[in-house]
């Protein structure tokens, strides 16, 4: 089993920036690939970036530019940083961890409004 634990979120204006975290446990050993997905009202998840174990990078393209996301491999953490931030990125961002299945966090909600 392995626990995914998630950190940052908020409220922000148009055009401001917010940098999500999310770590594994000490039980995670061979992790494939961590993301984050997130879900607005009303729509389905999506994958928002994830970055494998060789730190290949993969983003949606209304991001692209805008997020990147970077990963401490010595304490499997993923940070997400979103800059320039629109009102269509609100939705609760969830961290996912590859590791023989997929583990998620509970979420966390951003909310980008002026």
């Amino acid at each position: 089993q392995v626990a995914v634990m998630e950190s940052g979120g908020g409220l922000v204006q148009p055009g401001g920036s917010f940098r999500l975290s999310c770590a594994a446990s000490e039980t995670a050993s061979r992790i494939n690939a961590m993301a984050y997905y997130r879900q607005a009202p009303g729509k389905q998840r999506e994958i928002v970036a994830q970055i494998t174990a060789r730190g290949y990078t993969n983003y949606t393209d209304s991001v692209k530019g805008r997020f990147s996301i970077s990963r401490e491999y010595a304490t499997n953490t993923i940070h997400l940083q979103m800059d320039n931030l629109k009102p269509e990125d609100t939705a609760v961002y969830y961290c996912a961890i590859w590791e023989g299945r997929i583990y998620w966090g509970h979420g966390t909600q951003v909310t980008v409004s002026s």
